[in-house]
């Protein structure tokens, strides 16, 4: 990446909201819909709108199911979405360190 230019960050990630996900996941690697909105303080609706993006292009797996007759979602970071992880914070560290 030369120096400053940012064009090489992976944009999915790069969104506020799913910036935080990604951060979340990648210390926890699978989280509750309920404790990754408190986690990144986010509203139901724009969590499942970054979840969306995240999940279609494969760097998070969704998972639902039941815990005592209650719907519980799982989400889950996948292989692909820790190696975009790793990948994205490479480039901001180079970024951070003039480029280079």
């Amino acid at each position: 990446m030369s120096k400053y230019v940012t064009n090489e960050l992976d944009a999915i990630i790069h969104g506020k909201i799913r910036l935080g996900i990604m951060a979340y996941l990648s210390s926890v690697g699978s989280a509750s819909f309920v404790d990754l909105r408190e986690k990144i303080q986010s509203s139901d609706g724009n969590l499942s709108a970054n979840l969306s993006k995240l999940e279609r292009v494969k760097y998070i797996k969704i998972n639902k199911k039941f815990a005592d007759k209650k719907p519980m979602t799982i989400i889950s970071l996948t292989k692909r979405g820790r190696n975009a992880w790793i990948e994205y914070l490479s480039k901001m560290q180079a970024l951070l360190a003039g480029g280079d």
